[in-house]
């Protein structure tokens, strides 16, 4: 039986052995609603979709920063742009 298939496969046009193209799926992930996050501009200008609140932490130099918090990313913490 193998003998027979392995025959007739060198006898088809090899346009019918190939396997179907898939077709890409949406990404889901960037289409989801999320009702509890909201997106920031960060500091470095890239747009950030966060979970947490925003908190103001203290710098070194005194300075208060805006943060967000529980980003997407695995990111716990955010500086955003004022």
């Amino acid at each position: 039986m193998h003998l027979l298939a392995f025959l007739l496969s060198l006898y088809l046009p090899s346009s019918l052995l190939t396997t179907p193209v898939r077709q890409p799926q949406e990404k889901q992930i960037a289409t989801q609603a999320h009702p509890n996050g909201k997106w920031y501009l960060a500091e470095t200008g890239h747009a950030v979709y966060c979970y947490g609140p925003v908190l103001l932490v203290k710098q070194p130099e005194g300075t208060l920063q805006r943060v967000a918090t529980f980003c997407r990313g695995d990111k716990t913490m955010v500086p955003l742009r004022d």
